[in-house]
């Protein structure tokens, strides 16, 4: 095994070893801070007006008796074991149910969203980087400060009220019409379920809803990209070898394509893993503003409920997948670039 392989392998089994760590640490703040705010889930379920008696006895059903210490040990327990809990609100569900149920539209949405977030990103940036110091480099920066400085459900109304109210082209929101059945489920993914199943209409269906939502969330993080290829992309034009293919007489599109372009794609890649964080934490905004019934969105009404076992295994979920992204994409990035060392 060579050094480089050798130093990337004990990278990444340091990075898997702090990962359980890091999880633990989350897991605990979630855990106290739902405590720490006021409100009582037993009231946000009965009302404040139930007997006493009811309340206690759903107290201890749902396991808020003990002391915060017992709880606390109880709950990384059930960690220990993969078991999220059920939830305090229908009682009847488990954490894992939820997840299962509505985490594919939160992924169905995340995907199309980084699709058009690339795709404007890297469009715009590589636009600014070719005319340096003109219109275009301007444009360019001005769309990468706005668009990241942009509230995503500010964004999303005002796709709304353009397409939805004033144009009547897309709908306003949800993930699909009420009357009709969704396509047969596969993956929980619509349009990919409809694809597999050659189902067109209900493909088509599927679009009209995911457009605006993926657009508004896409839009909001194209600006992170943006930056990130006209920057690098620009330094990566100045380089020596760059100078070197242009003087051996190599067409302007092919320098672009299969020199310049390829090095400054290597941070937008590295930039995914905590882009991903990002867009899950948009989604949460995106979901509620479309009434997206994803799993950001349930989250958020967890929160408002004060469900404590929904909220913690939501956000742990979360964790693990952007735990998860983070340690693939510096793979990824050290298989890519072999000048990069851990």
């Amino acid at each position: 095994m060579s050094s480089r392989l050798k130093a990337l392998f004990y990278y990444i089994t340091a990075r898997l070893l702090l990962a359980p760590i890091m999880l633990w640490a989350i897991a605990s703040v979630v855990f106290l801070l739902m405590r720490a705010t006021p409100g009582d889930p037993i009231d946000a379920i009965l009302g404040p007006r139930a007997p006493e008696a009811v309340k206690v006895a759903l107290r201890e059903q749902v396991g808020l008796t003990g002391s915060l210490f017992s709880q606390y040990w109880v709950y990384m327990q059930d960690l220990l074991h993969f078991n999220l809990g059920k939830s305090i609100s229908t009682r009847d569900q488990t954490v894992w149910q939820i997840i299962k149920n509505f985490f594919p539209a939160t992924a169905e949405l995340a995907i199309y969203a980084l699709i058009i977030a690339l795709a404007i990103g890297l469009t715009v940036g590589i636009f600014a980087a070719l005319r340096p110091n003109s219109k275009w480099d301007v444009a360019g920066r001005l769309f990468g400060i706005i668009t990241y400085s942009l509230p995503l459900f500010w964004v999303g109304m005002i796709l709304q009220l353009i397409f939805s109210v004033q144009l009547g082209w897309l709908p306003i929101g949800t993930r699909f019409p009420v009357s009709v059945d969704p396509p047969t489920h596969v993956f929980g993914l619509y349009t990919i379920d409809a694809i597999l199943k050659g189902d067109w209409k209900n493909l088509w269906t599927s679009i009209q809803y995911l457009v605006l939502p993926a657009m508004s969330l896409g839009i909001v993080i194209s600006g992170i990209f943006e930056r990130i290829v006209r920057v690098n992309l620009r330094q990566t034009l100045l380089s020596d070898y760059v100078e070197a293919a242009k003087a051996r007489g190599i067409r302007p599109m092919a320098i672009l394509f299969n020199h310049a372009l390829k090095n400054a794609m290597i941070p937008v890649i590295t930039i995914l893993g905590l882009t991903l964080a990002s867009m899950l934490g948009g989604a949460v905004l995106a979901e509620v503003t479309f009434s997206w019934p994803g799993l950001a969105n349930r989250l958020f009404e967890a929160i408002v409920g004060r469900d404590y076992p929904v909220v913690q295994g939501i956000v742990v979920f979360f964790a693990i997948i952007v735990t998860i992204a983070s340690i693939l994409v510096d793979i990824i990035n050290a298989w890519i670039d072999p000048r990069i060392r851990y």
